[in-house]
């Protein structure tokens, strides 16, 4: 009777190291998947806009751009003081104005209403510039 109970617990221990060794060794390994396809841009500098009722808001922008945009950088002249290199990057900076200029600050604090105001700026960025992309993301945001 022990010696049956030895070797199940061999049996169960050679199958248990068998296992992790597949698992290090020998299995597919599984391709990491990418979350966000294309480049995060952060805008280097800050808005500072005017509010409906006399508030203000300061918020940082990023850009989620498409895979293939690129964001400049080249040799070319340096760009004035506290622009990025996105060569486009006072047209967005006029689209995320124009669109969060006199807006009331609860249209920034609800999570919801910032998602399509986030939307609606992506969509007119890509209307009206040559820049593409996927998304809008406030990086920061203070409303007073």
């Amino acid at each position: 009777m022990k010696g049956s109970k030895k070797l199940i617990l061999i049996a169960i221990g050679v199958l248990v190291v068998a296992g992790l060794a597949y698992k290090m060794v020998l299995a597919p390994k599984s391709e990491s998947k990418v979350k966000v396809e294309g480049t995060v841009y952060v805008m280097p500098k800050e808005f500072l806009l005017n509010l409906a009722d006399g508030r203000y808001a300061k918020v940082t922008v990023a850009l989620v751009l498409a895979p293939g945009q690129s964001t400049g950088g080249g040799a070319g002249a340096a760009p004035p003081e506290g622009f990025g290199t996105l060569e486009q990057e006072p047209l967005v900076r006029q689209v995320v104005t124009d669109n969060l200029t006199g807006m009331p600050a609860g249209a920034l604090t609800s999570r919801a209403q910032r998602h399509r105001i986030q939307a609606r700026i992506r969509k007119e960025v890509d209307k009206t510039t040559d820049v593409r992309v996927k998304g809008i993301v406030f990086t920061d945001l203070v409303v007073q």
